[in-house]
């Protein structure tokens, strides 16, 4: 049993918890109780929404005596059920923890509370010449961001929330408060624990500080699109841009379903082909013009089709605005549908093998899906646009999901390339871990030994 069977006690005595900003009103609970995925949602018991990590600190000491789950949550745009309190108690909602705490040009670094958002954290940097290159789609907050262990378009360059992150401010279960990690580049110091809390989606403590990585704004930016009449020639053109070390900032693919279902939702006429979508970076026009040109051989070489540059920044923010309402465009194809969406990973060899398979599957479903990919690094995203009223539709998007992921790991992939584990991905960890998944569980019950921690989710219980 998780929590007290009496939580009035513990709501009293977060009334009087300073910082702790306590509600109880249903509203607040209903919007607590589920992020973006299809998971089913479940009430909180309470919300609080502190401003520092000592009100966090406090928050956490009073449910560790009451035996009360801690689910943390950020922006709510989790897809596979992080924030969904399955057992009730206290949601602890991050968002008035929201400043930017520290930027420095010189050593390319940032802390920042874990509410600030990806888009609040842009905004901030503007002035400074300098950006924070992870772009997931959503405007997640950055502590969720690392408690998913996050990833995003630029990732094929830049890296993904596992390099971003060099410190972390946490607070454990018992209340202890620790800081991980430094602003030092390299450290031969003690264990690691900034890794083992960047992805632990909230089971091992609160994320509420993170310092983090910066990078140069570029200097000239240039992007592109290009299509192709098979899956399997746009990702021959993607490994050979890989293989030859061409520092693409972001290579996407879209599918055919998918490109005419952003035609229709972005008011768009791309061609209605699996599609390339490009963005170099470079020190000057001349540096992503001489990119651009050797990926355009590239793609000609493997039958890539009116390869076609966007010069301006209006036409460079047009283009990935139709990326990133990929999820929503999908969705439109079947309106009033939830998004149930899958997230493969394989070794990049594998990538076309993968994709195929997967849309014979599709093909011979009564669904419809379509695809979109962080194709630089061999992962990519079917989205099912469900009806969740209808069991048809449910049984059959576990049922294809499934197939993918058994399919990833056959290939040496990953159940979960950035969205995290959650509700949705737990029964496959010990097929993809093995023996590493008892020492996963030890870890968990070393820092949380009453399983207050988001319950329920990643590795049970």
């Amino acid at each position: 049993m998780h929590g007290p069977r009496d939580f009035s006690a513990l709501i009293e005595e977060l009334r009087g918890t300073p910082g702790a900003n306590l509600s109880t009103t249903p509203a607040v609970r209903e919007h607590h109780s589920r992020g973006e995925s299809h998971h089913a949602a479940a009430l909180p018991h309470a919300v609080v929404f502190p401003e520092s990590t000592e009100a966090v600190q406090g928050v956490v000491l009073a449910c560790a005596a009451h035996r009360c789950p801690i689910v943390p949550f950020g922006a709510g745009s989790s897809l596979e059920g992080h924030v969904n309190p399955i057992h009730g108690g206290v949601s602890i909602d991050m968002t008035r923890m929201n400043n930017v705490l520290r930027v420095s040009a010189d050593d390319l670094d940032a802390t920042v509370q874990a509410g600030v958002t990806r888009k609040q954290f842009e905004k901030h940097l503007r002035a400074t010449g300098l950006i924070f290159h992870l772009d997931p789609g959503a405007d997640a907050t950055l502590g969720g961001m690392a408690a998913t262990r996050a990833s995003g378009t630029t990732a094929v360059r830049y890296g993904t929330m596992r390099e971003a992150v060099l410190g972390l401010t946490v607070v454990l279960a018992d209340g202890r408060i620790i800081r991980t990690g430094g602003r030092a580049r390299k450290s031969s110091s003690g264990y690691d624990l900034t890794k083992l809390f960047v992805g632990s989606e909230g089971t091992l403590g609160v994320i509420t500080e993170l310092t983090l990585r910066l990078h140069g704004r570029p200097e000239a930016l240039a992007a592109a699109t290009c299509h192709f009449e098979s899956i399997e020639q746009a990702v021959r053109t993607v490994i050979t841009t890989i293989q030859l070390g061409i520092p693409v900032a972001r290579i996407e693919l879209l599918d055919d379903v998918q490109v005419d279902a952003v035609n229709r939702f972005s008011k768009l006429s791309y061609p209605v082909f699996p599609t390339l979508f490009f963005e170099f970076h470079g020190l000057s026009d001349r540096d992503v013009t001489e990119q651009a040109e050797a990926v355009g051989d590239i793609a000609a070489e493997n039958g890539g089709r009116a390869f076609a540059r966007a010069l301006t920044p209006e036409a460079r923010a047009a283009l990935w605005q139709a990326r990133h309402d990929a999820y929503y465009a999908a969705l439109a194809m079947r309106p009033g549908c939830r998004g149930w969406t899958t997230d493969a990973c394989v070794p990049i060899s594998r990538l076309a093998d993968c994709i195929v398979e997967t849309r014979a599957d599709i093909s011979a479903s009564h669904l419809e899906a379509a695809l979109v990919g962080h194709v630089g690094d061999g992962n990519f995203h079917m989205i099912f646009p469900v009806n969740p009223d209808h069991p048809a539709d449910i049984e059959e998007a576990e049922r294809l999901s499934t197939r993918l992921v058994e399919r990833t790991l056959a290939m040496g992939g990953t159940c979960s390339g950035e969205h995290g584990v959650g509700l949705g991905k737990m029964k496959f960890l010990e097929r993809e871990h093995g023996e590493a998944l008892s020492v996963m569980r030890t870890i968990k019950a070393a820092l949380d030994p009453l399983g207050i921690m988001n319950p329920g989710k990643m590795l049970g219980a």
